[in-house]
């Protein structure tokens, strides 16, 4: 056996991290074994988050634990360990990890894989830390679920008008697939919602989209948005285009147009920025802050570091001059082409480009509604819809996942979805301290 085995370091459980893993896990299968190549992936959850689906966990379409896939059980060939890496030296081709629990130590690696993927672009809006809630992670997406449901709740049994007008009141900043989704399939599931309550009706709800470009899923194509715009608008969703968030201080929302209203629930989705682990390396970054890479997914002048997904600049080989856009359609075909590129260096072969031409977007917009433009056929309604669902579900990791959306799809045509609030399950211990408190008083 190897004593000194190489060791590959993989810095994010995302797309990238997930299926350069898996690729590697396959290709390497013989070396795993025999001990003389060992993987490492780090990550502060335990589980791969499949984004393009947390809309319809938010609107119950789909189970939470259908939309992400365990680490561990995708990946029983790789050492998988929960915390964050806090500094790299690729000089000295050491990490600096910090478990969740417990005292940070040393990694010593031999090629490290940069894929720690994107957070939420925040700007300093007064109140939009104490009100906003962003929506990249299945904890968001419940959680917004269970708000807007808790809203009607609220509005149900109050008989305060101005307490009433506020919980049913909804905001979503940003008019891109996760705003516009998001925004979609949370209307489409609060608006059916209203059949079950007495004192709330359909168009009780205002729900407001503020984009600040002029323009809504601009990843569609014009004509697509167009469609799109038309279609919210025709549901009564307000759409103010050209419009930004000034202020949202106790849920005052203040916005640049002049209008203002009160609202408690607003959801943030204006944009995303590379993870700020890439601060904490010696790697180069571009004039966007992402790591700097080549068009093999390599970090530019570093041979043995390899970057992809939304914290790299990969550039464009099939549109000279541009970079690949940061979504999951090139970040699961660069893994593939990342993880050969692994081998290639480990065998010490010549390294591919990554080429891939972007072949257009789908979106869902609810329940049977979607648009969709792919290999410039655009479709919109039920054929898009179905188109998104088919599309995803292809891009879900392993089988067992697939057949468990498949199945939670198959069943929700003959029952209707839950339009339960569970938010108490984000704060477990009140009823417990409750008892406690009520003890002490006695």
């Amino acid at each position: 056996m190897n004593h000194d085995p190489k060791h590959i370091l993989i810095i994010g459980g995302g797309y990238v991290g997930l299926y350069t893993a898996l690729r590697l896990q396959r290709r390497l299968r013989g070396s795993l074994r025999n001990g003389s190549v060992r993987i490492t992936l780090v990550d502060p959850q335990s589980y791969m988050t499949y984004q393009p689906f947390l809309p319809e966990a938010a609107a119950g379409n789909l189970s939470p634990r259908h939309v992400v896939a365990p680490l561990r059980r995708v990946l029983p060939k790789v050492r998988i360990v929960n915390g964050r890496i806090t500094k790299l030296n690729h000089d000295g081709r050491t990490a600096t990890f910090e478990p969740n629990e417990g005292a940070a130590r040393e990694i010593g690696y031999d090629i490290v894989v940069m894929a720690a993927g994107s957070i939420s672009r925040t700007l300093p809006i007064p109140g939009l830390t104490d009100i906003g809630i962003g929506f990249k992670t299945i904890g968001e997406a419940i959680g917004l679920r269970n708000r807007v449901l808790s809203q009607l709740d609220v509005a149900e049994s109050t008989e305060d008008e101005e307490i009433r007008r506020k919980a049913l009141t909804f905001v979503v900043v940003g008019a891109g697939f996760a705003g516009v989704e998001a925004l979609a399939e949370l209307e489409d599931m609060a608006k059916d919602s209203t059949r079950y309550y007495r004192n709330i009706a359909p168009e009780d709800l205002r729900w407001v989209l503020v984009e600040a470009t002029d323009r809504v899923l601009p990843e569609v194509g014009p004509e697509m948005g167009r469609w799109t715009l038309g279609e919210l608008r025709g549901r009564g969703i307000d759409v103010r285009l050209g419009t930004r968030l000034e202020s949202c201080v106790n849920g005052h929302v203040v916005l640049s147009d002049g209008d203002t209203f009160e609202a408690d629930t607003l959801v943030w989705t204006a944009g995303v920025k590379p993870s700020p682990v890439i601060n904490a390396t010696d790697l180069p970054v571009d004039e966007r802050g992402r790591v700097k890479a080549t068009t093999r997914l390599t970090v530019a002048g570093h041979p043995d570091a390899f970057t992809a997904g939304d914290i790299a600049g990969v550039p464009d080989v099939t549109n000279p001059g541009q970079y690949c856009a940061p979504n999951a359609q090139h970040a699961v075909r660069q893994a593939k082409v990342l993880a050969d590129n692994i081998v290639r260096r480990l065998r010490g072969e010549e390294l591919l480009e990554y080429r891939h031409k972007y072949v257009g977007s789908v979106a869902g917009l609810g329940l049977h509604e979607g648009v969709a433009n792919v290999y410039g056929i655009k479709l919109r309604g039920l054929p898009a819809w179905f188109m998104h669902r088919t599309y995803h579900l292809s891009r879900v990791p392993t089988l067992n996942r697939k057949v468990r959306v498949v199945v939670e799809w198959t069943l929700a045509l003959f029952f209707k979805r839950e339009t339960i609030s569970l938010g108490e399950i984000h704060r477990p211990r009140d009823e417990f301290r409750a008892a406690v408190a009520a003890d002490r008083r006695r």
